[in-house]
């Protein structure tokens, strides 16, 4: 027999799915079965699998040790050493730096990324344990090209992740960007455009008109210092597209100094020589949280901000004198 006291994370949802999460190798006719016979009963009673189960709600499985093994995934999660950069921290969500070169969700099984570090973290510091992973994971809200460094959001309840969700749809949290271009840049300005896909080529284009496929884009940028070469700009997402800034900027003739996709390579390669670049400079450096209220209504009006890479802080110093 098994017994399980629904949390916060678990709460809020059907039996019926919490159960297929947790016993996620039975198939479903077997889940219903178990409840139709009261081999699963919630809180003492049987139930279908449509109710929603609350907070401290008691599961219970009579089921053999055999058989709740035989349809539950392992549990034994490594712990991977891993040293994140935590700008902020609540009971609901993270703020992390994320550095240069490192994903933020894996693309393959094999990867490591600040998702499987999320999840390390919090099983280093107690914060949720084994048994729990299998009906909740946190999560990462936000994602950042793995050459493209900053701030990344992180869910570690199930309210943080839906808030954030939430926020980010709405776009209602203000995302500002520092970017080292190409070419003088001396006024503020917003530029919009249509924003097509290549899938098979993990690249984006550029267009003034709308297409069948394309997402209408919005980028706002604000000279920071400029010279005749180059100019520093602190750049606001107002739509979040697949490599939206990075394209954005080139098609306007500005591309991101290193980026290999959209840049200029004769550039690229001369600081590539000179500092060793080989990753745009592009560091997601500010957020800016509306009012709120509710769970996450400690975060209003709030800003956060993430130290850049120490390359960057080394070529705008060396470009523009400060």
């Amino acid at each position: 027999m098994k017994e399980i006291i629904v949390n916060n994370n678990q709460a809020g949802q059907r039996l019926d799915k919490l159960l297929f999460k947790i016993l996620d190798k039975a198939p479903k006719s077997f889940i219903y079965k178990m409840l139709r016979k009261k081999n699963i009963v919630l809180n003492g009673k049987k139930a279908e699998g449509s109710e929603l189960v609350a907070c401290k709600d008691e599961i219970r499985l009579y089921l053999s040790d055999e058989t709740i093994n035989k349809f539950s995934a392992p549990t034994d999660i490594a712990i991977v050493n891993y040293d994140l950069d935590i700008i902020y921290e609540d009971n609901n969500i993270l703020l992390i730096n994320k550095p240069v070169g490192v994903l933020s969700q894996r693309a393959s099984k094999s990867d490591y990324s600040i998702a499987e570090y999320l999840i390390s973290y919090m099983l280093s510091t107690k914060q949720i344990t084994k048994e729990e992973l299998q009906s909740f994971k946190p999560a990462i809200c936000n994602r950042l090209d793995r050459n493209t460094s900053g701030l990344l959001i992180a869910g570690k309840t199930l309210i943080g992740l839906q808030e954030m969700a939430r926020l980010l749809r709405e776009r209602s949290l203000d995302k500002y960007y520092l970017a080292i271009v190409k070419g003088k840049l001396a006024q503020d300005k917003e530029i919009i455009g249509y924003l097509t896909k290549d899938d098979e080529n993990n690249k984006v284009s550029i267009s003034s008109e709308q297409t069948i496929n394309s997402d209408f884009i919005a980028t706002a940028y604000r000279p920071l210092v400029y010279n005749e070469d180059f100019t520093l700009l602190e750049v606001k997402l107002i739509t979040g597209k697949t490599h939206q800034i990075r394209a954005h900027l080139s098609s306007i003739g500005h591309p991101i100094l290193g980026d290999s996709k959209y840049g200029d390579n004769r550039i690229n390669n001369i600081f590539k020589k000179k500092y060793g670049l080989r990753t745009q400079l592009l560091h997601s450096y500010r957020y800016v949280f509306p009012k709120l209220s509710g769970p996450l209504g400690n975060l209003s009006f709030k800003e956060f901000e993430a130290a850049e890479p120490e390359n960057f802080t080394n070529i705008r110093r060396d470009i523009f004198n400060k």
